[in-house]
């Protein structure tokens, strides 16, 4: 399944948190193609140059780094030819659709549920859902 994994899902790993680790964990397995393009690898760097964020990592900022390397070789990389906006209430979540779209995504994979899944278009095939149920899917 070639999913969107929104940078909440990735911080969410990189804490050690149950359904977003295990989510990444199926991405490096090989069990979901992960799409990745510009603008969500800037916010991946982003995030992980916070160290606020981190204090309660089970990873030092070295592992983290590592992590983001290893999953990054298991990821698609998709260039974005066609804006898809105004779509989503918050701008900065447009690109994660705008990825989905142009990467043939069946799904992006959020904590952000309710600001995701509010769009202005309507794609009838792209799905937003949560870590839960991508892993429930993956294990029926």
């Amino acid at each position: 399944m070639r999913v969107v994994l929104d940078t909440t899902i990735f911080l969410g790993a990189c804490l050690g948190l149950g359904a977003a680790n295990q989510t990444v964990a199926a991405c490096l397995r090989g069990e979901l193609t992960p799409l990745i393009g510009t603008t969500l690898f800037n916010e991946y760097e982003d995030v992980l140059h916070r160290p606020d964020l981190f204090q309660r990592s089970r990873l030092n900022a070295d592992e983290r780094e590592i992590l983001l390397d290893v999953f990054l070789s298991c990821c698609e990389w998709v260039r974005i030819y066609y804006a898809w906006r105004p779509n989503l209430r918050d701008e900065g979540d447009n690109h994660l659709v705008e990825l989905a779209i142009a990467g043939s995504a069946q799904a992006i994979v959020t904590r952000n549920l309710r600001d995701v899944a509010n769009m202005e278009l309507n794609f009838p095939h792209l799905r937003i859902i949560g870590p839960e149920v991508i892993l429930q899917e993956l294990h029926r």
